[in-house]
């Protein structure tokens, strides 16, 4: 065993005062179902901004990173890289939207915007279909690497791992809701922050390595440092860059990435105090997100590529591990093994509130789709608040459960991350233009969502074996974007529209505006006996604000990047493009209307 008596006095620290701080939060949470699932609506945009950070920073998250790096090199990254433009669309367009609609999940959602059965039955079947099968799947993802970690720090077996995480992690989010959640992602963050940079540090300047600048020379390390694809390799040009920028951030649904918000990002959001906090907390996370963390875990995955130039040179240094498990994102726990204890103790307590926080949010997330969208609509339409409060603890503690037992028949990342891609293909259009255009409805959404799902299972179990030539993970991407978008527009364009009714409702209350709600907005002013229209649409200048806001943080991250390497002409350009970029977004944020 690696860890000494300081690093488990360390790691039991840190457990008693997330323990502590859960606790804390638990008697107000257990008020009621708003209180349980938005903290009553009272969070500043700044501990709100930190907790989607924190929840975003799961351990699996450098072990993914890690495989990136170490198959594809630091370009690689662009697969999760482009996901900053969902992002900013996001925090410029729908942060107030969200906030603006006031339900208490995103998916309460299609019955304010969609009208019939159809709504009904697309909130309760996404409330099963997210909240359980899909979160269990993003859960089992996180729970596979702090597998990998129990295996290297403590020689634990899988089982013995994710029974300890499941009964701490489970404890800790059923008593204090989402309030404690916030409080506690915090306090977390912080511990993360600290074991990323020092793992960084210490490892890298190892006797093996030799310190940052022999690194960056290592002949097996420069291949991998380019932060843009070479042109001159097409496949790797379309797969990692091409693809990701046009095509992926727009068309695919993707956990803390979903076109237009969604999920637990869009749970912070309605969790705001007013619509200004829920667009400054989206902005704080995508600024953080993208530009200040990855380098720590990208550095530590260059170094990985010194001292364990293969997989069999992992299986050499970790022989009593399931060979199975042992695949490139192991490698950043097995660059953590030669840590000095103490600070090893601190950098496993890092990774394990990495994993609590996105967890904790995790099932407190799809409790509330269980509780909100499908119990207490469907089953107990008169449910008691305590009541309400108690099913959500229930439903998370068989959600760790069933993920639990997915983690243990998995065995990489990047294999989980691929294929959560596949299965949202082609949806992610829907999400954006739905709050803009009225012709969308809940049969158009039904369709899409069965029909990428479909997709995604012919590719992984019947294309194989159809004896056709085999197609890369980007062409799959781009066949069922393209197969799905296509039916589920004729779907929209061609089927029954959504009640005139609840299409004014959703018009007066969310206010979107533009010319995708010119028919209902001629109903309005109809009914109001009026020919006046509100003329300022804000929606232009809020994509140019997210294109200028991308334009900044991606800026921010070059520069980065470029100081770490010692290139100075590029870093001091790319430090003085960020600073611009923030400036203009600057003025920019006084043009967009916000209550």
């Amino acid at each position: 065993m690696l860890l000494n008596s300081i690093d488990w006095i360390i790691i039991i620290l840190f457990f008693i005062l997330s323990l502590v701080i859960g606790l804390y939060a638990a008697k107000q949470s257990g008020k009621s179902a708003a209180d349980f699932f938005l903290s009553g609506r009272t969070m500043p945009w700044w501990l709100l901004g930190i907790s989607m950070v924190a929840t975003t920073f799961s351990c699996d998250t450098p072990n993914l990173v890690t495989d990136i790096v170490r198959q594809n090199g630091v370009a690689g990254n662009w697969v999760w890289w482009a996901f900053l433009l969902t992002g900013m669309l996001t925090v410029f367009v729908y942060a107030k939207l969200w906030r603006r609609s006031k339900v208490m999940t995103d998916l309460e959602f299609y019955e304010l915007r969609y009208s019939g059965k159809e709504a009904a039955f697309l909130r309760g079947f996404r409330a099963i279909y997210l909240g359980a099968f899909f979160n269990i799947m993003v859960i089992a993802l996180v729970s596979l690497a702090l597998i990998k970690i129990g295996a290297v720090m403590m020689q634990w077996s899988p089982a013995q791992t994710m029974i300890v995480a499941a009964v701490v992690t489970v404890t800790y989010s059923a008593f204090g809701g989402l309030r404690g959640i916030i409080l506690t992602d915090f306090f977390q963050f912080i511990i993360s922050m600290i074991g990323a940079i020092g793992a960084a540090v210490i490892l890298i300047n190892m006797p093996e390595i030799g310190g940052l600048e022999k690194m960056i020379q290592h002949p097996a390390v420069v291949p991998k440092l380019n932060m843009f694809p070479d042109i001159h390799n097409y496949d790797a040009l379309i797969g990692l860059l091409v693809l990701p920028l046009l095509i992926q951030w727009w068309s695919v649904w993707y956990p803390g990435s979903e076109p237009g918000g969604g999920g637990y990002i869009a749970q912070r959001m309605l969790s705001a105090k007013n619509e200004k906090d829920a667009v400054k907390a989206s902005l704080l996370f995508n600024i953080t997100h993208y530009a200040l963390r990855p380098w720590p875990w990208i550095l530590v995955a260059l170094a990985s590529l010194i001292i364990f130039p293969d997989l069999e040179s992992i299986r050499q240094q970790f022989p009593n591990v399931d060979v199975h498990i042992i695949k490139n994102d192991f490698a950043y726990p097995a660059m953590l093994s030669f840590l000095p204890n103490g600070f090893l103790g601190l950098v496993v307590a890092a990774l394990i509130a990495a994993y609590m926080s996105t967890v904790s949010t995790q099932l407190n997330w799809g409790s509330s789709y269980i509780v909100n969208d499908f119990y207490n609509r469907f089953i107990n339409k008169e449910a008691s608040q305590k009541r309400l409060v108690l099913v959500g603890r229930l439903s998370t503690v068989a959600l760790m459960i069933l993920a639990g037992i997915l983690a243990l028949l998995l065995q990489n990342a990047l294999q989980a991350f691929e294929i959560l891609l596949q299965i949202g293909a082609g949806t992610g259009l829907i999400f954006i233009l739905r709050w803009f255009w009225w012709r969308i409805n809940a049969l158009t959404e039904i369709v899409a969502m069965f029909v990428s799902f479909l997709v995604a299972l012919y590719f992984a179990f019947i294309y194989p074996h159809t004896g056709l030539p085999e197609l890369s993970s980007a062409m799959k991407l781009i066949l069922g974007v393209g197969f799905t978008t296509l039916i589920w527009m004729l779907v929209a364009v061609f089927s029954k529209a959504t009640d005139d009714e609840k299409l004014i409702s959703f018009y007066k209350s969310i206010r979107p505006g533009g010319p995708g709600w010119k028919y209902i907005a001629q109903k309005v002013n109809s009914e109001l006996n009026t020919t006046s229209e509100n003329t300022y649409w804000d929606v232009p200048m809020a994509i140019l604000a997210m294109i200028i806001g991308s334009l900044a943080v991606y800026s921010a991250l070059f520069a980065s990047g470029y100081w770490i390497y010692q290139n100075f002409s590029f870093a001091i350009g790319f430090s003085l493009l960020s600073i611009l970029f923030f400036f203009i977004l600057s003025k920019i944020w006084s043009k967009l209307q916000m209550d």
